[in-house]
């Protein structure tokens, strides 16, 4: 890279999943997009210093330290790189916010939206570029999808149907984590945000909800191979009905106990005119349904991935030759720094993150309520 273009220094927080998530696509992210600034991957946190100096060697960050606000206060660090459990993403957050920085909070934005409401404001008020990893939105087929829906070409949408299965929790002797405190939110707030954000995306603001959960292992143990149990207090499942302000009715699913699925993301929108279905276990293909074929020629046809679906022609310039989930996050991170150099925000900035939050609350409250409940924050 020529040594003129601006360094941009990124400082992480975390280094689970997520984290080695976010270090691939910053690593990756100047060579596969043209931008006017090199990448860093200058520091990472943890929870020791120890910790954090074996995670520093394996994602190639040339510093460490198990102090995050020490991560956060160093004036070298332009971008914070939130990877950590949710209920800690506000904490951080508003202190990168105070000083300046971008901030990249993986999803759910927070635990509550009121957490989201403040860290929304803090963002908004500091006028920081700052982006929440959606990052299921960025496969150039939902945008697809998006376009469709938006021209008409679907005719009047009346119905969405959308689901988030996994397996990963389904075994009882996984001990409680982030995501089983009550402050994790349960597979509503864990996964049931990407689904509520495609459905946002897609068909815009839902305007109340009415759900029902479940909590199918009563109890995990509080460490790996403990005796020792502690009663789990969030949801392993949920079913809701989800009224749009376009008028619209819709249904989600949220499952992180189910078996055969390792990742069911999927939907379907129904329109008049048309119809499309996706699934994230097939994620470089998407079925459309159009009317007025001729007779023994109608069903759905497969449309693939190519150079056509920008940003997909960055990566390969032959169709049929697939994206895949990592480098669904390298081109969140071209989007990141695009708002960064514009000034322009991105759909999934700290407000739309709010805004999902809204709808997972209302979520939970209905499921407590057994009513309906509007989705505040819209």
């Amino acid at each position: 890279m020529s040594q003129y273009k601006k360094t941009l220094r990124v400082g992480m927080v975390g280094s689970g999943f997520m984290g080695k998530c976010h270090a691939n696509a910053f690593r990756a992210f100047g060579g596969l997009f043209d931008a006017p600034v090199n990448i860093e991957l200058y520091k990472i946190a943890d929870i020791s210093d120890a910790h954090a100096q074996k995670s520093a060697h394996a994602l190639g960050f040339a510093r460490h330290t198990g102090d995050w606000q020490a991560l956060v206060d160093d004036p070298l660090v332009d971008i914070v790189s939130i990877t950590a459990p949710n209920a800690l993403h506000e904490q951080i957050a508003l202190r990168a916010i105070a000083q300046g920085k971008t901030v990249y909070c993986e999803k759910p934005l927070s635990i509550t939206s009121a957490s989201a409401h403040t860290m929304m404001l803090a963002a908004e008020q500091a006028k920081i570029a700052n982006l929440v990893g959606f990052n299921f939105l960025r496969n150039p087929l939902i945008s697809v999808c998006r376009e469709m829906i938006s021209s008409g070409e679907l005719g009047e949408i009346i119905s969405f149907k959308g689901r988030h299965a996994e397996n990963y929790m389904i075994d009882a002797a996984l001990p409680h984590s982030f995501r089983t405190d009550a402050q994790g939110g349960g597979a509503v707030a864990d996964i049931g945000s990407h689904i509520v954000s495609l459905a946002r995306y897609l068909l815009g603001d839902i305007r109340e909800v009415t759900s029902r959960s479940r909590t199918v292992v009563a109890s995990r143990p509080v460490a790996l191979g403990s005796t020792e149990h502690a009663p789990v207090e969030v949801d392993d499942l949920a079913h809701a009905l989800l009224q749009f302000s376009s008028g619209v009715v819709g249904s989600i699913d949220v499952n992180w106990m189910a078996t055969g699925r390792s990742m069911d993301l999927s939907f379907e929108v129904t329109g008049t005119k048309g119809a499309l279905a996706f699934s994230q276990e097939r994620m470089n293909e998407l079925r459309v349904w159009e009317a007025g074929k001729s007779a023994g020629f109608g069903g759905f046809k497969k449309i693939e991935t190519g150079p056509d679906h920008a940003p997909y022609g960055n990566f390969c310039p032959a169709a049929g030759h697939h994206l895949g989930f990592n480098d669904l996050k390298i081109i969140e991170v071209s989007q990141l720094i695009e708002t960064m150099l514009s000034g322009k925000p991105n759909f999934t900035d700290f407000r739309e993150g709010y805004r999902v939050q809204c709808a997972i609350d209302a979520i939970l409250r209905s499921a407590t309520s057994g009513q309906w409940e509007a989705v505040e924050g819209i």
